[in-house]
């Protein structure tokens, strides 16, 4: 059975054939670093992962690239917190726990993560294409697409342009030829209006318009949001990208714009295949910052541990809504024993000497190769987690059976039983079957390649390549490594 998606480009599940035979291009909508990341942020996350996973457990090369959007009102918002006193500085800290947060969940790494404020001068270069191929026009100083002018507008959300009402916020109105223009460049720095909608209330107001800006051939502003996606994409993939995930909640109208904006400037279809993950729930209610109903990734991690999380995200498809609650973690963290154990046991059973090479148990032999189809059938089902999960428990319940109705094991089917759990539950799933050693050396390995780094940084700094060496640091902290300089030289710390 080959792999087959619900594509909400076209409505309808399609068998999946990527532009090159042994090459995914895969794309994933990615984080506004403005607050910690949450567990329907993580959902995202970890089922884009599963995807990953399984793209390459049936062959493929995958090329995953997600990005964090650094640029954003909402960041401007919390300037003047513990975070820092720019935009800059409020997105390095919330960038490096995000990473961080991946990191403890065991996501696979993407080729690229890259930033909306390191890709300025492409953005601006994508904007100038459409201005010059009449899908976009200036005015007082910003850029907005002009939706009439691209005629399959509307074709991901399934909606037509007399449906759509404006979009932006309301002073931009009188700068539009049609309300659902959207902007693609903005004009000057951030408004405090703006940024006074997402502000603690308790903290004061930020007088000022306040943020990054960017010289532009229309004058000193910021890049649109929509417009982030497209250029990154295109500068780390290709015009043409195979797989674009992202949240159910972003169709419209990031999703579309983004589809209009790209297949303008290159004349090509921009995503082949579009997924959208279901958002989670919590007491009838997305969960979500703006709403306060969250739990982030770093308690979650603390409370539960990454097996059950990854184990309650692969209860459930990518498509569906998924809700969060006390009883559903249960459920998530009795299978998830259940998994181990059964685990432990195949491999205790497999090395005691109550395990025979010529015992043959057929039944068994039979429910380990039934595993194995019943998870790619259901993998390849539209990446169905739910069902291959059941899987992997009618796997656990047969060697269980096994070992407890035998006093000579089959060592063959405990050994394909234990390979199972490792290749499906493990490298597919990512939990942790078949991992072994208490971390040290991958503790000690991570703290040499960082002295390693900060002697490649004091070489760059005593060679007055301070630029250089301020680059190395800021990589440094994004991955959640600390540094503070002293007259003795630099020390320290992961985060």
């Amino acid at each position: 059975m080959t792999l087959s998606v619900t594509n909400t480009l076209t409505g309808e599940r399609e068998e999946f054939e990527p532009r090159n035979d042994d090459e995914v291009l895969l794309y994933v909508c990615g984080l506004t670093v403005s607050d910690d990341a949450h567990l329907g942020h993580a959902r995202l996350w970890a089922h884009a992962d599963v995807m990953h996973r399984w793209l390459e457990h049936e062959g493929y090369d995958v090329r995953h690239v997600e990005n964090f959007t650094d640029v954003n009102e909402k960041i401007v918002a919390r300037i003047g917190e513990e975070y820092g006193e720019s935009e800059p500085e409020v997105a390095e800290h919330f960038t490096s726990h995000v990473i961080r947060d991946m990191r403890g969940l065991n996501l696979k790494r993407a080729e690229v993560y890259p930033r909306v404020s390191e890709h300025v001068p492409e953005i601006i270069d994508l904007v100038e294409t459409l201005v010059e191929k009449g899908y976009a026009y200036e005015s007082n100083g910003s850029v907005y697409f002009d939706v009439t002018a691209f005629e399959e507008y509307g074709k991901l959300s399934n909606q037509r342009l007399d449906e759509i009402e404006t979009q932006g916020p309301e002073d931009e109105r009188s700068e539009k030829h049609h309300p659902a223009d959207f902007a693609l460049w903005k004009a000057g720095a951030v408004d405090p209006d703006d940024v006074a909608e997402h502000r603690d209330p308790d903290l004061d107001p930020i007088e000022e318009a306040r943020g990054e800006t960017w010289e532009s051939p229309w004058g000193e502003g910021r890049p649109g949001w929509h417009i982030e996606c497209s250029a990154m994409s295109m500068t780390h993939l290709d015009d043409t990208i195979d797989i674009h995930v992202g949240g159910r909640d972003l169709v419209f109208p990031h999703h579309e714009n983004e589809v209009a904006q790209s297949e303008a400037a290159t004349g090509q279809q921009f995503a082949r295949y579009w997924l959208h993950v279901g958002l989670l729930q919590t007491a009838g209610d997305k969960m979500s910052s703006s709403l306060g109903n969250f739990l982030t990734v770093d308690d979650a991690l603390d409370r539960y541990g990454v097996d059950v999380v990854r184990t309650f995200y692969c209860s459930t498809g990518y498509r569906g809504e998924q809700t969060f609650g006390e009883a559903e973690m249960n459920e998530a963290e009795e299978r998830w024993e259940r998994l181990e154990r059964a685990y432990e046991t195949a491999v205790a059973a497999a090395d005691s000497t109550d395990a025979y090479a010529k015992v043959e148990d057929e039944s068994f032999r039979d429910a380990v190769a039934s595993t194995r189809e019943d998870f790619r059938a259901a993998m390849n089902d539209d990446f169905n987690v739910r069902e291959a999960m059941a899987a992997l428990l009618e796997l656990a319940t047969a060697v269980n059976r096994h070992v407890d109705e035998r006093e000579a094991y089959d060592f063959w089917a405990l050994r394909e039983a234990t390979e199972a759990f490792e290749d499906l539950g493990g490298d597919v799933f990512g939990l942790s079957l078949g991992e072994s050693g208490d971390g040290e050396g991958t503790v000690t390995l991570a703290e040499e390649l960082v002295e390693l780094v900060l002697d490649v940084r004091e070489a760059e700094r005593e060679a007055g390549n301070y630029e250089r060496a301020d680059e190395l640091r800021d990589e440094l902290t994004a991955l959640g490594v600390e540094v503070q300089d002293s007259d003795d030289g630099p020390t320290y710390r992961f985060e």
